[in-house]
């Protein structure tokens, strides 16, 4: 503790009480096994594959959405712990994750923020039904010890940085927490980063962008957290590792990542016949003479050719960017 004296008492009290829950909400190592194992061809259980695959979806919606990080990481906990806790078939995992991303935001949104169960279904474009919904959620609940305080990666990511803004007060360049946020979501899109303790994978986190920025002082910090959460040096180096190489693929132009690319909009017959119908009912443009500019006429030609609206036959879907989706939701939806 000798270490740390320049963090509230406070906070340290509230690492260490997480410390002792982080296990109470971990997935179990048996079921993540079974998932790492389990062939994507096999269709009586839930691979890997199949799990990443889900919670790349769960990223897209939650941007769509403009949820949280912390709905997000909550919801891929819940998943995690259900898959490694139940007998599942793949064909129900996307009404599972998408419950849990729904039970999430119950958790951490505001009331007028959360998406109706309709709306979310038609977004992510399932197949099951408002009641299937609804009676995967009572499942969710009953099976699991579902606590908006549950303590994840995200818990410590954020009191290992308040803890840092404490202790360098400035004095060094400390990277954005939306970057780390940013860079946990992507290591959940890794089944085996469930295997993790929360403790040691928000450290290993904090650990490899320091590295990158070359800073003793803040080193020296991780290795006080390090000593007081009586983390090993094998331990963090494993995971520093493992994250390191997420990082280096997700970077990477192979990679499946959030893009822009344009969301594919889904009309229905009606709107479709009313679009093709306002196209034929559009009036033709006066032809402009080659041989005859006259500048006097210069601003009532401006005028002519830029009225009107916008020519409802374009590309649809092209108005503007999409949220970040992972490019599997967008071939998916096409």
């Amino acid at each position: 503790m000798r270490d740390l004296q320049g963090i509230d008492c406070l906070l340290l009290k509230e690492l260490k009480s997480c410390c002792a829950e982080e296990y109470n909400f971990l997935p179990r190592e048996t079921g993540l096994n079974l998932m790492e194992s389990t062939s994507p061809e096999v269709h009586s259980g839930v691979s890997a594959k199949c799990r990443d695959s889900r919670v790349e979806e769960l990223w897209g919606l939650t941007s769509f959405f403009g949820y949280r990080t912390q709905t997000f990481v909550q919801a891929v906990n819940l998943l995690d712990r259900f898959l490694t806790n139940m007998k599942v078939q793949p064909k129900h995992v996307p009404c599972i994750g998408v419950c849990c991303l729904h039970i999430a935001a119950k958790m951490f949104e505001e009331d007028c923020n959360i998406s109706s169960s309709h709306e979310l279904i038609r977004i992510s474009q399932s197949k099951f039904t408002v009641s299937d919904l609804s009676r995967m959620e009572k499942i969710i609940l009953e099976k699991l010890c579902v606590e908006p305080k549950a303590v994840t990666a995200l818990t410590f990511l954020h009191l290992y940085y308040s803890a840092v803004n404490s202790l360098s007060a400035g004095r060094e360049e400390v990277p954005s927490i939306g970057r780390l946020e940013a860079q946990l979501k992507a290591c959940l899109c890794r089944l085996v980063f469930s295997k993790a303790k929360p403790s040691v994978l928000a450290l290993s986190l904090i650990a490899q962008e320091f590295e990158a920025l070359q800073s003793a002082a803040l080193l020296k910090i991780v290795q006080q957290f390090q000593r007081h959460l009586k983390i090993g040096d094998g331990e963090l180096l494993h995971w520093k590792e493992l994250v390191t190489k997420c990082m280096t693929e997700y970077r990477s132009s192979e990679c499946t990542k959030p893009d822009n690319k344009k969301l594919v909009w889904i009309l229905s017959r009606r709107t479709a016949q009313s679009l093709q119908t306002r196209h034929f009912s559009v009036p033709g443009l006066p032809t402009i003479p080659e041989m005859s500019w006259d500048e006097s006429e210069s601003e009532d030609s401006c005028e002519d050719m830029s009225c009107g609206e916008e020519s409802p036959c374009g590309s649809l879907g092209s108005d503007g960017e999409g949220a970040f989706f992972p490019s599997t939701f967008l071939d998916r939806a096409e």
